[in-house]
């Protein structure tokens, strides 16, 4: 107690002085206060202002980026007793971000800072340019996130030297002008949990390489212009818990490893040409809550082959605009069914509970031949309960 009682008191008796303007005290010098290297501020502000513009004033402005005067988008660890630059956003991705000129420069300053783990880009990239992969392969001993986003500039293909980033745990190449296939390089990143290159311009086959991706969470395809069939391998993403395929040209049957991944909670595969394969496969993910499968042309003798009733926790179905014919049973946990724009034959007989519970998560529209049986719409009541453009039976 008399040890700490001291301590304070000589904390509190400096800031005294401090606040009195005595001139006996040292004077704060920048490496006190600032113990960054020269090489890595001088290599930090270069690289921003090839960003932000020459006007851009990083040495005035911050002259302890990692301390008292924090860059907004730059995060620092220390390293045998001094600051480096460990994370990287470039972008007006917050209010009071620093936002990107349009005739940015890559300068050979950004791959000095070689403590790097996290690297983002919003919205800087606007005029057509092409990755160069000479550069890059300096982050790939230490990256671990790296993030390309809103980036309509960034053309080209995706440099195959991806797959030296052997650390990475985030790979976001999300609404950029990427083109061309992906690299099977991709897949020597077994460290990845997250995977999201959505709108983009790739197409082609996806590689069929993903069996060692033991820990991805997240895979996004979503809105590129993918081709062919899915790849056996998907079945090897043991832990995944999102997969997005959706708005693509993929076709034929899905494979018999799907079934395969029994902790996913979300399969989108919306607006693709998939003609079948969902029997006996999709029943085995007992995981799944949302099941996406609206405008493709599935069979009717695959959808009536699934046991629906065992997919108990699934919470949101979506076969919308899929040509189906038959009709469907309630689902035990489901919360929402759309079911319009299909050519659904028969009579709705769903319960008055089951139409308090879902409200206009029940889209029944756009079926010809489907209505309502005249027994449940004749209470004035309970009419705001039904769906929408579905006929009276005759």
């Amino acid at each position: 107690m008399f040890r700490q009682a001291f301590f304070y008191s000589l904390l509190l008796l400096s800031l005294l002085f401090r606040c009195t303007g005595d001139e006996s005290l040292p004077e704060v010098t920048d490496s006190e206060e600032a113990p960054m290297g020269k090489r890595e501020r001088e290599a930090l502000f270069s690289a921003i202002q090839g960003f932000v513009g020459d006007s851009w004033n990083g040495s005035s402005l911050y002259p302890d980026p990692c301390g008292w005067t924090p860059i907004q988008g730059v995060s620092c660890d220390m390293y045998n007793d001094l600051w480096y630059v460990t994370d990287l956003s470039l972008g007006l991705i917050y209010e009071n971000s620093l936002p990107c000129t349009s005739s940015l420069e890559i300068r050979r300053e950004l791959f000095e800072l070689n403590h790097l783990r996290s690297l983002s880009f919003f919205n800087c990239f606007l005029s057509p340019m092409v990755i160069a992969k000479e550069d890059w392969i300096n982050f790939a001993s230490n990256l671990e996130s790296l993030e390309f986003r809103s980036n309509p500039g960034l053309i080209g293909k995706l440099p195959e030297t991806i797959g030296n980033f052997t650390k990475l745990k985030s790979l976001v190449v999300l609404e950029n002008g990427f083109n061309g296939e992906l690299p099977a390089s991709i897949c020597n990143l077994k460290s990845l949990n997250r995977i999201v290159f959505a709108a983009n311009s790739f197409a082609g086959v996806i590689p069929n390489c993903f069996n060692g991706l033991k820990e991805l969470l997240i895979l996004d395809l979503s809105r590129n212009s993918f081709s062919g069939t899915l790849p056996s391998s998907f079945g090897d993403l043991v832990s995944l818990l999102k997969l997005d395929l959706s708005n693509n040209l993929l076709e034929g049957n899905l494979p018999q490893e799907i079934g395969l991944l029994k902790n996913l909670t979300l399969l989108d595969l919306r607006n693709n040409r998939f003609s079948g394969g969902l029997s006996k496969n999709i029943e085995k993910i007992q995981s799944l809550t949302e099941l996406v499968l609206s405008n493709n042309p599935m069979s009717e003798e695959d959808m009536m082959g699934i046991k629906w009733e065992s997919m108990r926790n699934l919470v949101v179905l979506d076969v919308s605009k899929m040509g189906l014919r038959e009709k469907l049973e309630a689902l035990p946990c489901l919360g929402a069914l759309y079911i319009n724009g299909n050519n659904f034959t028969g009579e709705l007989r769903f319960s008055r509970k089951f139409y308090e519970k879902m409200g206009r998560r029940f889209k029944a529209s756009q079926n010809p031949n489907l209505c309502q049986p005249f027994e449940t719409i004749i209470s004035e009541s309970h009419k705001h309960l039904l769906p929408l453009g579905v006929k009276p039976c005759t």
